[in-house]
């Protein structure tokens, strides 16, 4: 058991030395800063990508020290605020969509919020391409008898859950697949996001909870719970999915925008619409596709 301020500490000693040889993420992180940033100097750049490094470093070394913590050691390592929201959600029988995103230590968000409300959630999540970690990592997921669901072909186990008045806890931050996304403004730029939690929303009356587990000054993680997100809802679905999707962005770019070193800037968000941010992994990536379709012309 180590100290908040040990794991801080070595967390960012391991977040430098990334930041030092990995020269294809840091490049991505500061290329996203710039382009979410533009007013942003060079050295300001230099600084917060270092630091989001850092915080990368604390946030393993956390997820690390998660794996025996029992109920208890959970909710003495969080704080939480916004706990009306939690508990008045808890009243409606129609369960709850909890949206997140990839900042501070999100593996934490719902783990705390299950062992709170004492109620398993249904986690959905991208499978990780290493099998040995997306197995140690679902099995830190699924623990206080949460349930994981893989992001493809997710929607039907969703749909099950919100029947029963379950909750789900899904990451809305990243990007996907243009024939399964809506076009959105992130940062005043143009993105894709998934509208899941809008059409889910609407078709079963399930309250949106904004929730993010972000790190504070002396270590410690706190949970905020927003209150639930006011939906539209007109006789116009798709006005509506667009709207409400945006809107859940929105929450997303907000607590962003307060703690940008903590968010997952190593991710391509913008490359759907700009791709020349990334002109070095986009030329890989269509050099891996290539490969992979010819591979599957060659005769057998």
């Amino acid at each position: 058991m180590l100290s908040h301020k040990k794991i801080k500490r070595l967390g960012n000693l391991l977040g430098t030395l990334a930041f030092s040889l990995d020269i294809r993420h840091r490049r991505i992180v500061r290329r996203n800063l710039k382009f979410a940033y533009p007013q942003w100097s060079w050295d300001l750049i230099q600084k917060h990508s270092k630091r989001i490094f850092q915080n990368m470093g604390i946030t393993i070394l956390e997820i690390f020290q998660m794996a025996p913590f029992e109920k208890e050691d959970i909710l003495r390592n969080i704080r939480i605020k916004g706990r009306s929201h939690l508990l008045k959600a808890l009243k409606s029988p129609k369960g709850a969509i909890l949206i997140s995103a990839h900042i501070g230590n999100w593996e934490m968000s719902h783990l705390a919020i299950s062992c709170y409300i004492q109620k398993p959630l249904l986690v959905v999540a991208r499978e990780i391409r290493s099998k040995k970690l997306n197995d140690w990592v679902n099995r830190l997921r699924i623990r206080f008898d949460n349930r994981t669901v893989d992001k493809k072909g997710a929607l039907p186990k969703m749909v099950r859950a919100l029947q029963k008045g379950q909750w789900i806890g899904v990451l809305i931050d990243q990007n996907t697949k243009s024939s399964e996304g809506v076009d959105i403004s992130f940062f005043n730029r143009k993105a894709i996001a998934t509208p899941v939690a809008a059409l889910l929303a609407r078709r079963y009356n399930a309250p949106v909870l904004p929730v993010f587990c972000i790190r504070e000054a002396d270590g410690r993680l706190t949970l905020l719970v927003e209150p639930p997100i006011a939906l539209q809802t007109t006789n116009d679905l798709e006005a509506d999915l667009l709207e409400n999707t945006q809107l859940m962005a929105n929450a997303v770019e907000k607590v962003v925008r307060s703690y940008p070193d903590q968010w997952f800037w190593f991710h391509k968000r913008w490359k759907r619409y700009y791709p020349n941010l990334y002109p070095e992994d986009m030329d890989r990536w269509y050099r891996r596709r290539e490969k992979k379709r010819q591979a599957r012309s060659k005769p057998v």
